[in-house]
Protein backbone atom coordinates (compact mmCIF):
# COMPACT_ATOMS: atom_id res chain seq x y z
CA UNK A 1 0.00 0.00 0.00
CA UNK A 2 1.72 3.29 -0.98
CA UNK A 3 2.49 5.68 1.61
CA UNK A 4 0.27 8.76 1.90
CA UNK A 5 1.04 12.47 2.21
CA UNK A 6 -1.85 12.68 5.11
CA UNK A 7 -3.39 10.77 7.25
CA UNK A 8 -6.04 12.21 8.97
CA UNK A 9 -7.44 11.06 12.56
CA UNK A 10 -11.06 11.36 13.97
CA UNK A 11 -10.87 12.59 17.71
CA UNK A 12 -13.73 11.20 20.20
CA UNK A 13 -13.62 7.23 19.51
CA UNK A 14 -10.31 7.06 17.78
CA UNK A 15 -7.76 9.38 19.48
CA UNK A 16 -9.36 9.26 22.49
CA UNK A 17 -12.10 8.81 24.97
CA UNK A 18 -14.68 9.66 28.03
CA UNK A 19 -13.58 7.59 31.06
CA UNK A 20 -16.41 5.22 31.87
CA UNK A 21 -19.21 7.21 30.23
CA UNK A 22 -20.81 10.93 29.56
CA UNK A 23 -23.43 9.63 31.78
CA UNK A 24 -21.17 9.27 34.63
CA UNK A 25 -19.52 12.60 34.47
CA UNK A 26 -22.60 13.89 34.33
CA UNK A 27 -24.28 12.21 37.24
CA UNK A 28 -20.74 12.89 39.29
CA UNK A 29 -20.49 16.73 38.72
CA UNK A 30 -24.79 17.13 39.07
CA UNK A 31 -24.00 15.09 42.82
CA UNK A 32 -21.90 18.03 43.13
CA UNK A 33 -24.69 20.79 43.08
CA UNK A 34 -26.74 18.52 45.00
CA UNK A 35 -28.86 16.71 42.10
CA UNK A 36 -28.45 13.04 42.61
CA UNK A 37 -29.45 10.62 39.32
CA UNK A 38 -28.04 7.73 38.48
CA UNK A 39 -25.44 7.03 35.45
CA UNK A 40 -27.16 4.88 33.62
CA UNK A 41 -30.63 6.95 33.18
CA UNK A 42 -28.36 9.82 32.41
CA UNK A 43 -26.65 8.02 29.54
CA UNK A 44 -30.16 6.61 28.25
CA UNK A 45 -30.86 10.41 28.08
CA UNK A 46 -27.79 11.47 26.59
CA UNK A 47 -27.66 9.36 23.53
CA UNK A 48 -31.40 10.56 23.28
CA UNK A 49 -30.60 14.35 23.39
CA UNK A 50 -27.16 14.48 21.50
CA UNK A 51 -29.21 12.53 18.31
CA UNK A 52 -31.62 14.25 18.76
CA UNK A 53 -29.47 17.89 18.21
CA UNK A 54 -28.71 18.99 15.22
CA UNK A 55 -25.28 19.32 13.24
CA UNK A 56 -23.18 21.31 15.13
CA UNK A 57 -23.12 24.02 12.13
CA UNK A 58 -23.42 27.79 12.65
CA UNK A 59 -23.74 29.25 8.90
CA UNK A 60 -24.55 32.59 10.45
CA UNK A 61 -21.99 33.18 13.16
CA UNK A 62 -19.22 35.59 12.59
CA UNK A 63 -15.97 33.81 13.30
CA UNK A 64 -15.63 35.51 17.04
CA UNK A 65 -19.13 34.10 18.29
CA UNK A 66 -18.62 30.75 17.58
CA UNK A 67 -17.28 29.43 20.77
CA UNK A 68 -20.51 30.76 22.40
CA UNK A 69 -22.85 28.87 19.66
CA UNK A 70 -20.73 25.86 20.47
CA UNK A 71 -21.40 26.62 24.49
CA UNK A 72 -24.86 26.92 23.70
CA UNK A 73 -25.57 23.84 21.46
CA UNK A 74 -24.08 21.91 24.36
CA UNK A 75 -26.07 23.44 27.03
CA UNK A 76 -29.30 22.86 25.04
CA UNK A 77 -28.26 18.93 25.38
CA UNK A 78 -27.55 18.82 28.55
CA UNK A 79 -30.97 20.76 29.31
CA UNK A 80 -32.47 17.87 27.28
CA UNK A 81 -30.50 15.42 28.92
CA UNK A 82 -31.58 16.59 32.46
CA UNK A 83 -35.47 17.01 31.65
CA UNK A 84 -35.78 13.76 30.10
CA UNK A 85 -34.15 12.08 33.41
CA UNK A 86 -36.91 13.82 35.34
CA UNK A 87 -34.86 15.97 37.62
CA UNK A 88 -33.64 19.36 35.69
CA UNK A 89 -36.27 20.96 38.15
CA UNK A 90 -33.78 19.72 41.68
CA UNK A 91 -30.82 21.98 40.46
CA UNK A 92 -30.85 25.29 42.13
CA UNK A 93 -28.31 26.82 39.54
CA UNK A 94 -28.05 24.70 36.44
CA UNK A 95 -26.06 27.60 34.41
CA UNK A 96 -23.41 27.39 37.18
CA UNK A 97 -23.49 23.32 36.60
CA UNK A 98 -23.37 23.86 32.77
CA UNK A 99 -20.72 25.59 32.91
CA UNK A 100 -18.60 23.50 35.37
CA UNK A 101 -19.68 20.52 32.97
CA UNK A 102 -18.16 22.05 29.76
CA UNK A 103 -15.39 23.73 30.82
CA UNK A 104 -14.50 20.25 32.50
CA UNK A 105 -14.65 18.15 29.27
CA UNK A 106 -11.83 21.19 27.79
CA UNK A 107 -9.60 19.34 30.14
CA UNK A 108 -7.56 16.08 30.13
CA UNK A 109 -9.79 14.52 33.01
CA UNK A 110 -12.58 13.36 31.43
CA UNK A 111 -10.44 11.51 28.85
CA UNK A 112 -8.33 8.48 28.39
CA UNK A 113 -5.60 8.43 25.25
CA UNK A 114 -5.79 4.62 23.35
CA UNK A 115 -2.73 3.22 24.50
CA UNK A 116 -2.15 2.41 20.36
CA UNK A 117 -2.65 6.17 19.79
CA UNK A 118 1.42 7.78 20.34
CA UNK A 119 3.54 4.85 18.83
CA UNK A 120 1.49 5.50 15.79
CA UNK A 121 1.80 9.02 15.49
CA UNK A 122 5.36 8.70 16.35
CA UNK A 123 5.82 6.15 13.79
CA UNK A 124 3.64 8.36 10.73
CA UNK A 125 5.77 11.33 11.99
CA UNK A 126 9.54 9.18 11.64
CA UNK A 127 7.40 8.18 8.18
CA UNK A 128 7.44 11.72 7.19
CA UNK A 129 3.71 11.90 6.94
CA UNK A 130 1.44 14.96 7.87
CA UNK A 131 -0.85 14.68 10.79
CA UNK A 132 -4.32 16.09 10.95
CA UNK A 133 -7.36 15.83 13.45
CA UNK A 134 -10.51 16.09 11.50
CA UNK A 135 -13.11 16.13 13.68
CA UNK A 136 -17.20 16.75 14.22
CA UNK A 137 -15.73 18.21 17.81
CA UNK A 138 -15.62 21.15 19.43
CA UNK A 139 -13.30 24.18 20.08
CA UNK A 140 -12.52 22.87 22.83
CA UNK A 141 -10.16 20.20 21.16
CA UNK A 142 -7.35 22.36 21.05
CA UNK A 143 -7.11 22.26 24.92
CA UNK A 144 -8.10 18.45 25.22
CA UNK A 145 -5.36 17.17 22.57
CA UNK A 146 -2.60 20.11 24.48
CA UNK A 147 -3.52 18.53 27.83
CA UNK A 148 -3.47 14.72 26.96
CA UNK A 149 0.59 15.55 24.92
CA UNK A 150 -1.19 14.97 21.54
CA UNK A 151 -1.24 18.47 19.73
CA UNK A 152 2.35 18.44 18.35
CA UNK A 153 1.78 15.77 16.39
CA UNK A 154 -0.69 17.39 14.08
CA UNK A 155 -0.36 19.82 11.21
CA UNK A 156 -3.78 20.63 11.70
CA UNK A 157 -6.72 20.56 12.92
CA UNK A 158 -9.89 20.93 11.04
CA UNK A 159 -13.68 21.04 13.18
CA UNK A 160 -17.34 21.13 11.86
CA UNK A 161 -17.96 24.18 14.04
CA UNK A 162 -15.33 26.42 12.44
CA UNK A 163 -15.25 25.05 8.94
CA UNK A 164 -19.26 25.35 8.81
CA UNK A 165 -19.48 21.64 7.78
CA UNK A 166 -19.70 18.29 9.56
CA UNK A 167 -18.69 15.17 8.66
CA UNK A 168 -19.50 13.10 6.45
CA UNK A 169 -20.12 16.28 4.13
CA UNK A 170 -17.45 16.41 1.27
CA UNK A 171 -16.72 19.95 2.24
CA UNK A 172 -14.94 19.48 5.67
CA UNK A 173 -12.57 17.21 4.16
CA UNK A 174 -11.69 19.27 1.15
CA UNK A 175 -10.90 21.98 3.73
CA UNK A 176 -8.64 19.80 5.52
CA UNK A 177 -6.97 19.17 2.36
CA UNK A 178 -6.48 21.90 1.66
CA UNK A 179 -4.35 23.18 5.02
CA UNK A 180 -1.70 20.39 3.44
CA UNK A 181 -1.80 21.19 -0.60
CA UNK A 182 -2.51 17.46 -0.81
CA UNK A 183 -5.07 15.50 -2.84
CA UNK A 184 -7.47 13.47 -1.78
CA UNK A 185 -6.03 10.40 -3.38
CA UNK A 186 -3.26 11.70 -1.41
CA UNK A 187 -4.80 11.23 2.05
CA UNK A 188 -5.93 8.64 4.62
CA UNK A 189 -8.90 9.32 6.82
CA UNK A 190 -9.05 7.35 10.04
CA UNK A 191 -12.22 7.03 12.39
CA UNK A 192 -14.53 4.97 14.26
CA UNK A 193 -18.11 6.13 12.62
CA UNK A 194 -18.74 4.05 9.29
CA UNK A 195 -20.97 6.72 8.30
CA UNK A 196 -19.13 10.04 9.23
CA UNK A 197 -15.68 8.30 8.67
CA UNK A 198 -14.90 5.05 6.80
CA UNK A 199 -18.05 6.43 4.09
CA UNK A 200 -17.25 10.06 4.26
CA UNK A 201 -13.85 10.16 3.15
CA UNK A 202 -14.68 7.59 0.54
CA UNK A 203 -17.14 9.93 -0.75
CA UNK A 204 -14.48 12.91 -0.44
CA UNK A 205 -12.11 10.89 -2.86
CA UNK A 206 -9.61 9.49 0.28
CA UNK A 207 -9.10 6.38 1.24
CA UNK A 208 -11.29 5.61 4.70
CA UNK A 209 -10.33 3.34 7.35
CA UNK A 210 -12.75 2.13 10.09
CA UNK A 211 -11.39 1.58 13.08
CA UNK A 212 -13.10 -0.67 15.82
CA UNK A 213 -12.43 0.43 19.47
CA UNK A 214 -14.36 -2.83 20.80
CA UNK A 215 -17.93 -1.15 21.71
CA UNK A 216 -19.31 -1.83 18.52
CA UNK A 217 -17.82 -5.39 18.27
Amino acid sequence: MEQPKVIFLDAVGTLFDVKGSVGEIYSQIAGEFGVKVSAETLDKTFIKSFKAAPPPIFLDAETQDIPQREFDWWRIIALDTFENAGVLKQFSDFPAFFSELYIHFGTAQPWFVYPDVLAALVNWRRLGIELGVLSNFDSRIYSVLQSLGLRDFFKSVTISTQARAAKPDPQIFAIALKKHNCQPEEAWHIGDSITEDYNGAKAAGLRGIWIDRGKKS
